[in-house]
């Protein structure tokens, strides 16, 4: 496709036709068939994500968290009141459909609706979300409600660059790597070299096509392993 010019014959970016502001993201209830998405509420959350989170062997799950770690429950319920009081960003807990209790949470953050972006932040899975499908699923709602549900161009996902576990969860949701924001934040008294990833609108098909066949029973085994990756569904484009 040529590259579009102005009557000055200087190069221009591609016509967004009918493009309005966006909504925001809302206190809504997202649910799947592992786990359901609902505002953070320090009531019925903070003790539950609390427990799970300090089921983890050591705190080192927040080292890369703007907040925690919390060495009582009290703290963290302080945290949660806070954090659910919030629209930017906007807290969602993560529900276990199997036991009704609050697992994780993640935010919508940084939220754009002028020009149509977001980004996820703030993801905090216990280790009853790790390496399970519910931790895939909670981010493919949270995906399926910004790009389909809010219309948004550009879905955003930022880490600490020394932060390799968050990288590869990047690289395995589908976002693509855009490069080192270098000394981009101070926190925790100390510096963050930010790592910058996206999915935009035109990649959400075939990225969506692979969360549902990653997600379906019959992509597990009676041991309940994956019979193909996230990213080979992609590179396949979910057909096998």
């Amino acid at each position: 496709m040529s590259q579009p010019v102005n009557e000055y014959d200087q190069p221009i970016g591609a016509p967004v036709p009918g493009w309005s502001p966006r909504p925001l993201p809302a206190e809504i209830v997202l649910k799947g068939d592992h786990c359901r998405l609902e505002p953070l509420n320090a009531n019925r959350h903070a003790a539950d994500l609390y427990a799970a989170n300090r089921s983890e062997p050591d705190q080192g799950a927040w080292t890369y968290m703007f907040a925690g770690p919390f060495e009582n429950p009290q703290d963290y319920r302080r945290y949660a009141e806070e954090a659910a009081a919030s629209s930017d960003p906007r807290h969602y807990a993560v529900i276990s459909l199997a036991d009704s209790t609050a697992v994780g949470t993640l935010s919508l953050m940084r939220q754009d609706p002028a020009h149509g972006v977001v980004e996820i932040g703030n993801v905090m899975f216990s280790p009853r979300m790790k390496r399970k499908p519910i931790s895939t699923e909670a981010q493919f709602l949270a995906m399926r409600y910004v790009f389909e549900d809010l219309g948004y161009r550009r879905y955003e996902w930022k880490c600490d660059s020394l932060n390799a576990p968050s990288r590869t969860t990047a690289e395995r949701l589908g976002f693509t790597f855009e490069g080192i924001f270098r000394q981009a934040v101070v926190y925790k008294g100390r510096n963050r070299d930010t790592a910058w990833y996206s999915v935009i609108d035109i990649e959400w098909p075939v990225v969506k096509r692979a969360f549902e066949a990653w997600l379906a029973p019959d992509n597990f085994d009676d041991q309940g392993l994956q019979r193909h990756a996230l990213a080979d569904l992609r590179r396949t484009g979910a057909t096998g």
